[in-house]
């Protein structure tokens, strides 16, 4: 059996994010540490830890002599943070796409269906988790450590974006249809054709959002 260990700082940071996710924490909202170590019944030493790693993340803005506040990103950093996870995402694939099995193919195939499935009944926090394993499996066979540290560190600003706007950006049908894009891509084996395929799948999306955020 596979133990996972998670220590305090692991669920506090899940306890933001699911925060922020939920509406209860809106962009410029501050974040007070002795009020959530109190909430959880926690030192501050964990909440600490936990906002230093999300302020790491890009979700939480530390504001020196002021506090942690919940990112108000600008049109243009959300452009620059999906162009930059597009980038690497598409060269990580491009890399490495001969080396997907059959099997996993369709275990993506299948991820694409759940999306729309669940975008269909509007579940937000279940397109956006099985969106993430989608990608996730498409980056796991890169053995760069230095791009999926990278990867990983915009994974949660981007989810957070998605989750907030998706339902205004693309129908259920959509959704599924761009990630079926990429793996037919996969499936072609072109290199270049995979590479555009991922990186204008997320430069697409951050252009709509930062303009419906507008």
């Amino acid at each position: 059996m596979k133990i996972v260990k998670s220590t305090y700082k692991d669920q506090i940071i899940e306890h933001i994010y699911d925060l922020v996710l939920d509406g209860v924490y809106s962009p410029g909202d501050k974040i007070k540490e002795s009020l959530l170590a109190k909430e959880l019944g926690v030192s501050r030493a964990p909440v600490r830890e936990a906002l230093k790693e999300l302020i790491a993340n890009g979700i939480i803005d530390y504001r020196a002599q002021v506090g942690n506040f919940v990112a108000d990103l600008s049109p243009k950093e959300i452009i620059d943070a999906y162009t930059t996870r597009g980038v690497l995402e598409g060269y990580a694939v491009m890399e490495t796409s001969a080396a997907f099995s059959r099997d996993e193919i369709e275990t993506l195939v299948e991820m694409t269906g759940k999306m729309e499935r669940y975008a269909e009944k509007g579940n937000r926090k279940m397109v956006v988790k099985i969106g993430d394993d989608f990608h996730n499996m498409l980056i796991s066979k890169n053995k760069n450590m230095q791009l999926i540290e990278y990867t990983e560190r915009l994974s949660l600003k981007l989810h957070v974006l998605f989750y907030k706007y998706w339902s205004n950006l693309y129908t259920p049908k959509e959704i599924g249809s761009r990630h079926m894009e990429i793996v037919s891509s996969i499936i072609s084996g072109n290199p270049g054709k995979i590479e555009r395929s991922v990186r204008e799948h997320y430069t697409e999306t951050g252009t709509k959002i930062a303009s419906w955020g507008d």
